[in-house]
């Protein structure tokens, strides 16, 4: 079963900043209180970029990983693995690969975006070019229903509908396929079975929305189902094709923006960020020594809190009563920026000091994480194969 099934991954670039644990590690870390989570690390997709530095690629995964067990994410309850070590990624890639439109990966807004942003490197590679394919297949083959993303990527997930889409027209034809529903319908039970059939007339005669979701939760919820008769009811409700791959929903979250140390967002690359277990005096350091409103050249000068760094800092690390004596003593020159800073110092370090205490384990063994993923990738591979093997079915590669 795939309802409620949560996918999401990070490049391995090493380690991680306050940047990534607000902009989604700390989401993560919720979201697995609420349903089955995979998160992976997206080795592959760092060599569409990167594919000249190949060298880097497994100690920053390592890295990251520990990362994320210390932010919170726990490995009994969310799946952690590698993507390289799920082959069937690359073979999904590759099945999509024979059915997707080059236009529809070349108008994705960040293909060119980030050639433009990246000129130093050649990008006119099939590689870069199916790196929204790629992005999709991680996706479909879970049959994750639900992928966290902020507003600026839900035009990403769009392409993946799109894919789940065509895929499921081009192949989710099936001979005597009406009659095998109406027999998977009675398997459902007399009272799921009668109020499925009055959800769907709902739905195909009125378009009432409403029955539609409700219709797709009561199939979730039917456990006595095989997955083939799941995919011709999920068909049937909107018309006579198996829904082989499922089309994921945006779950829409909150991304702050993180500013760095010198009022950029923050980032490794432009050596402003603040590490998730850096040493507490080298945090505390950073943060005192960061950028200010430049009109506050002495103590005596009042300033604006909206050209300094350190509010942004404030917005995420202080409660109201805090941002409202910071602006007050910002503005009427009340208080210095040294004691402007000392809060977000305190929480920054009270955020941080669990972190490391969950991470130390880990750091000391590096045979536990090196389980950690072995086992997540085993059950990654698990999930990955049974869609595979109704996708190779379903496109004729099923040779038995």
């Amino acid at each position: 079963m795939y309802a409620d099934r949560v996918l999401s991954g990070m490049r391995p670039t090493g380690r991680l900043h306050i940047g990534h644990y607000h902009g989604a590690l700390r989401n993560w870390v919720r979201l697995q209180d609420e349903y089955q989570c995979l998160y992976f690390v997206a080795d592959w997709h760092a060599l569409t970029t990167h594919y000249e530095e190949p060298e880097t690629v497994a100690d920053t995964a390592w890295e990251m990983v520990i990362d994320w067990l210390g932010a919170g994410i726990d490995p009994f309850r969310s799946t952690i693995f590698i993507q390289s070590r799920v082959p069937q990624h690359a073979e999904l890639t590759l099945l999509l690969g024979m059915m997707t439109p080059v236009g529809w990966l070349e108008r994705v807004p960040t293909y060119k975006d980030q050639q433009q942003s990246l000129a130093g490197r050649d990008l006119s590679t099939f590689g870069f070019l199916g790196y929204p394919l790629m992005q999709g297949a991680d996706i479909l083959i879970y049959r994750a229903n639900l992928v966290p993303v902020g507003e600026d990527q839900v035009s990403h997930l769009e392409l993946v509908r799109e894919l789940a889409r065509r895929f499921n027209h081009l192949y989710g034809r099936e001979p005597g396929f009406e009659d095998k529903a109406r027999e998977a319908v009675g398997r459902l039970g007399g009272r799921r079975a009668r109020r499925y059939e009055e959800l769907r007339t709902a739905y195909q005669q009125q378009g009432d929305a409403e029955a539609l979701a409700e219709a797709k939760t009561l199939l979730e919820r039917a456990d006595n189902l095989a997955a083939a008769d799941r995919e011709r009811l999920f068909g049937y409700l909107e018309g006579t094709r198996r829904v082989i791959l499922p089309e994921p929903q945006a779950l829409l979250t909150e991304t702050p923006k993180v500013p760095g140390l010198d009022g950029r967002k923050m980032s490794k690359s432009y050596g402003n960020a603040i590490f998730l277990r850096e040493d507490p005096a080298e945090v505390t350091r950073k943060i005192r020594t960061m950028q200010t409103d430049p009109a506050r050249v002495r103590r005596v000068d009042p300033g604006n809190p909206e050209r300094c760094p350190v509010w942004g800092l404030h917005q995420i690390y202080s409660d109201p009563p805090t941002r409202e004596w910071v602006w007050q003593g910002c503005t009427t020159a009340g208080i210095g920026c040294l004691e402007c800073k000392q809060p977000v110092i305190d929480a920054v370090l009270r955020e941080q000091a669990p972190m490391r205490e969950r991470a130390q384990p880990y750091v000391d063994d590096p045979q536990l994480v090196r389980r950690i993923v072995a086992e997540g990738c085993e059950r990654a591979r698990t999930l990955a194969e049974e869609t595979m093997r109704d996708v190779r079915e379903a496109m004729g590669l099923r040779y038995e």
